[in-house]
């Protein structure tokens, strides 16, 4: 095993100096580990148990680079049940068979805020893998994406201090001054839409919604609190776009949206500020209910249901009715230290489905007690 380690600290006297816009990716502070791909899944684990900064390994056949797992895919696999003793005794090789997604490679001279917003461009549920950074043939290293977020804070701030400065030596008037920060507030605000919205729907993502989840998670499991996950789907969406086409499909969808939010707001109550509504993917949305209990879930689900039908949306070749309807699944639980905010997906999801097997256009509640 080839390992060498450059470690990014987290004291400012030894984070990069100087950056700016022209700063590139070998600028950074990158990790180099690297495993030859016949290596057991569990000296792989052992890597990560004793570094807890390394954000994943490169794997390699030959001295040849192979690709990445990244530390969060690792963990997620193992903890899965029977996935220690699936992989633990197994080359790491056949974990990555299994395991392995898109991987973003990037060469070393690439700029610092061109790679940012290649990251931020990718899939969801890919937003926190690691960059692979291709500084010569064959040379590949590691770079977490939480160090290419800081540098491109710090290049922010140099060049808003750059642009203070130059306005200062200018004399520029304050009038002009106030309305050069007017536009940079304007577009610091557009960066943070960009990122935590929908863009169709105008909705936060599945990325906003995995943040805050997770967020929601550790907060209720602290206050002993109940948290409750709404999924919905439109039934039959695919035909519907078959038949009267994508930009009606775009329609509906803002449609739906704008309604699912509509009814939550009204039927949440006092918790309605701390709900969030977002689109979970393609047809489907999600709405986080905190400090609510399965009842209530229900019922919110149950009027977001007659909510969305009574749009009357014409989808005549629905099985279910000539008219646009969502299957809707709820799921509550009692966050624990133990567990995880993905046992609350599962269950949603699991009483998704059952909605649909039983017929659509229903709520199905979740059985199983997951606070157990």
């Amino acid at each position: 095993m080839s390992v060498e380690f450059i470690e990014p600290s987290n004291s400012p006297e030894n984070s990069p100096q100087n950056l700016s816009l022209e700063s590139t990716l070998k600028d950074l502070a990158l990790f180099n580990f690297q495993v030859d791909s016949s290596y057991l899944a569990k000296e792989v684990a052992r890597l990560f148990q004793s570094h807890p900064l390394l954000p994943g390994v490169i794997l390699t056949v030959n001295g040849e680079f192979l690709g990445m797992i990244s530390r969060r895919r690792f963990m997620e696999r193992m903890s899965r049940p029977y996935g220690v003793d699936i992989f633990a005794c197994r080359p790491i090789i056949a974990f990555y068979q299994i395991a392995q997604t898109d991987i973003l490679i990037l060469p070393g001279v690439a700029l610092i805020v061109m790679a940012a917003q290649r990251s931020v461009q990718r899939p969801p549920e890919l937003l926190y893998e690691p960059i692979v950074v291709q500084l010569e043939p064959q040379v590949y290293r590691l770079l977490d994406v939480h160090q290419l977020w800081v540098a491109l804070s710090q290049i922010h701030q140099q060049a808003t201090w750059s642009m203070s400065e130059l306005y200062y030596n200018l004399s520029i008037t304050q009038s002009e001054l106030e309305a050069a920060n007017s536009q940079l507030k304007a577009a610091n605000s557009e960066l943070y839409r960009l990122a935590n919205l929908d863009g169709l729907t105008q909705i936060a993502n599945r990325h906003c919604f995995n943040e805050y989840l997770e967020k929601k998670w550790q907060e209720l499991g602290e206050a002993a609190a109940e948290l409750s996950l709404i999924l919905c789907d439109v039934d039959f969406f695919k035909t519907y776009n078959d038949t009267y086409g994508h930009q009606a499909g775009d329609a509906c969808l803002q449609q739906v949206a704008e309604t699912i939010v509509e009814a939550v707001h009204y039927s949440a109550g006092e918790v309605s500020e701390e709900t969030l509504v977002a689109r979970y993917g393609g047809e489907e949305f999600a709405v986080v209910l905190p400090r609510t209990s399965s009842e209530i879930a229900v019922w919110i689900a149950e009027r977001i249901r007659v909510c969305v039908k009574e749009l009357e949306i014409e989808h005549l070749n629905s099985a279910v009715c000539s008219f646009v309807t969502l299957s809707l699944g709820v799921a509550s639980t009692f966050p624990q230290p133990e567990t995880s905010q993905e046992n609350l997906i599962a269950a949603a999801d699991r009483s998704l489905y059952q909605a649909k097997d039983l017929g659509r256009d229903r709520v199905i509640l979740d059985a199983i007690k997951l606070d157990k």
